[in-house]
């Protein structure tokens, strides 16, 4: 999937808002079935508002925003059923549009979208090739296996220091302060990290394996972007209150 994911950002505009949108459409399919298909029309709600708001990100990320708060009370209201459906249904909606808007969002139709998308992009593959690694390598203790029961302290660091490698890496093409893009690499493979333990903890949840069977031996989307979600969620949120400056040390 990565040469799509890489060819679609470098296009950015509207090339990489209507993949977020097929995404986003394919991940709430799969939060309903996850949830035992038990929130009602809410999935198929879900799915069409985030797509609808994830391509109006591209032009008002405001109006997108307010778009999936309205789909998740509607998806509140459609999903029937007890109280914790509901729920479900409302924080499936949430989670999957508020995040994919943030990728569009970050990558917009700029060349420094283009670099900051691609930066978050191997910052979070780094994240996940280290963490395997020094695992599988070194082992030791479980970082909290009541969520996931392979995640090791040792997964975690080494995801830190790949991550922050590859964001030192990044620095030159950025025009950003190496040893400060390191620093956010490796704090956000942190989140990277939590975001794929969120959703390790929905399925043991639910007692599902995998999101879906979309992708051969990989599951399904979900699975497979739970950590980048998480990291754009965070760096939509750095970006808007610090801006971009602080990347380049001028604090």
């Amino acid at each position: 999937m990565a040469p799509l994911a890489l060819a679609a950002a470098w296009a950015g505009g509207l090339v990489f808002a209507i993949l977020v949108a097929v995404g986003s459409a394919v991940m709430c399919w799969e939060w309903h079935g996850m949830v035992d298909g038990r929130l009602g029309r809410a999935g198929g709600l879900g799915a069409a508002v985030c797509s609808v708001a994830s391509v109006l990100a591209l032009f008002h990320p405001a109006l997108a925003v307010g778009l999936v708060a309205l789909g998740a009370l509607a998806g509140w209201i459609v999903a029937g059923g007890v109280f914790r459906h509901r729920l479900w249904a409302l924080t499936g909606i949430l989670y999957v549009g508020l995040l994919c808007l943030a990728l569009v969002w970050l990558r917009g139709d700029t060349v420094s979208g283009r670099f900051l998308l691609i930066w978050l992009l191997l910052a979070v593959w780094a994240t996940d090739t280290g963490a395997y690694m020094f695992g599988r390598l070194i082992g030791g203790p479980l970082l909290l296996p009541a969520m996931s029961p392979k995640k090791t302290w040792a997964g975690l660091l080494g995801g830190m220091l790949c991550s922050g490698a590859a964001g030192f890496g990044m620095s030159g093409v950025m025009e950003a302060d190496p040893v400060i893009l390191a620093g956010v690499s490796g704090t956000l493979a942190v989140v990277a990290q939590g975001g794929d333990l969120w959703e390790s903890w929905v399925k043991r949840r639910w007692n599902v394996k995998d999101a879906s069977n979309l992708i051969p031996g990989h599951g399904g989307v979900l699975d497979r972007v739970d950590g980048l979600l998480a990291a754009a969620g965070a760096a939509a949120l750095v970006l808007l209150t610090a801006g971009t400056d602080f990347l380049k040390g001028s604090w």
